[in-house]
């Protein structure tokens, strides 16, 4: 099973793309039509609100009057807050209900207008946001729902803004232009996308590229792997483990592999074959087969065992490096990662070799272990910076 999080302003046309999900086989687990439901008539969620707003709230039926109580909400901040601390945990509650009912091959998408503000982006295998142009939601609110420019100004500013969605954004659908325009974006998305991605959860098959390939530096590198931290440290709860970027990507400016590496310290192996793996793998972060150890610096000095998981997401290749925290494996990885970061000569001359390497050794494995003689000697460079700075990982 596949979850995705899906959000997006008031206005953004985030009702479409979900409904457009449907139509290609989702299932659709609607935070709205919940939050409806644990507040219907003769429910305890309805008893609270009255209790906390009086029965103003009501309408001549007995139902939630949910325009007078957006009129309260809207313009108070702490009367949102408690509104929404009676109605989330109930909708937690019923989606997880849902989601537990899905087939086990299911992509479920759940449509959370407030996933930004209520920090759920990392329980999801992948968060798309939908975003749209604040005149164009403006005019949709008022052509649509009849709302005034007035109100829908206050609901748009009550809620997390463009950056604040984009920041946890896997997915950036921009809907700017037509239904036919937005309906090929959500295709493409789940055919090239979310289709495989929920294959590889299932069948705990990560992604794993085999050839070579340096692109630019790519700004967004450490925003996406603070997501993919984000969705670890959810995974691995409640253990408290250091998680780094590591790796080409985490040095600004360097041309590198399209690929984040990103190292767990963990307390010994057994405990991630024993505990940490799965859980990994239902986050979307299954091993990798096989045996793996780092190559020793200096050479001969036996090998450095370690377990390395990948991403299940097509679209987005991670080598999550396991380490014990203190091994000399773990130690190596920051200290490159730093010494790199902290010597631009060393940083030109990595990357003449790199580039040297991908155009004559394109093949990931030969690729890796080719760049070893530069490594000894880099390690030695590294070794006399740490000791002249004080360096400590």
């Amino acid at each position: 099973m596949l979850r995705v999080g899906l959000t997006g302003g008031i206005g953004s046309g985030k009702s479409a793309v979900a409904r457009r999900l449907v139509e290609q086989g989702a299932v659709l687990i609607d935070a709205d039509q919940l939050a409806r439901e644990v507040v219907a008539p003769g429910t305890e969620g309805l008893a609270e609100v009255v209790a906390a707003f009086s029965d103003r709230v009501l309408d001549a039926d007995g139902a939630l009057d949910r325009a007078a109580l957006g009129e309260l909400v809207f313009s108070d901040e702490a009367d949102r807050r408690r509104l929404e601390s009676i109605i989330h945990g109930r909708v937690r509650a019923r989606t997880a209900e849902l989601a537990r009912a899905a087939p086990p091959d299911a992509v479920v998408v759940n449509d959370v207008p407030l996933l930004v503000e209520v920090g759920l982006a990392p329980s999801y295998h992948l968060v798309v946001v939908v975003q749209t142009a604040v005149e164009t939601r403006l005019a949709r609110l008022a052509r649509d729902r009849g709302m005034s420019q007035e109100e829908a100004r206050r609901r748009i500013a009550a809620q997390a803004d463009d950056a604040r969605r984009a920041a946890v954004a896997d997915v950036l659908l921009t809907n700017d232009g037509t239904l036919d325009e937005l309906h090929a974006a959500v295709d493409a998305l789940w055919h090239d996308r979310l289709v495989p991605f929920e294959s590889n959860v299932r069948h705990r098959r990560a992604v794993r590229p085999d050839r070579v390939r340096l692109v630019e530096p790519d700004p967004t590198w450490p925003q996406q792997y603070a997501r993919l931290a984000a969705r670890i440290r959810h995974a691995i709860a409640p253990a408290d483990l250091r998680i780094d970027h590591i790796g080409s990507t985490a040095i600004p400016g360097l041309p590198a592999k399209d690929v984040i590496d990103i190292q767990l310290s963990v307390p010994s192996l057994a405990e991630v074959d024993a505990v940490l793996a799965e859980r990994l793998a239902d986050a979307g972060f299954p091993a990798l087969p096989g045996h793996w150890w780092d190559s020793p610096r200096p050479a001969g000095n036996g090998r450095w065992e370690k377990r390395l998981h990948g991403n299940a997401d097509p679209a987005r290749p991670v080598f999550l490096h396991l380490r014990v925290t203190g091994s000399p494996g773990w130690r190596y990885a920051l200290l490159m990662r730093d010494h790199l970061r902290a010597d631009p000569d060393q940083r030109a001359a990595y990357l003449m070799l790199k580039r040297e390497l991908a155009a004559s050794a394109p093949d990931l494995g030969t690729y890796a272990t080719a760049k070893d003689p530069w490594f000894d000697e880099e390690h030695l460079r590294a070794e006399e910076w740490a000791a002249r700075t004080g360096w400590r990982p």
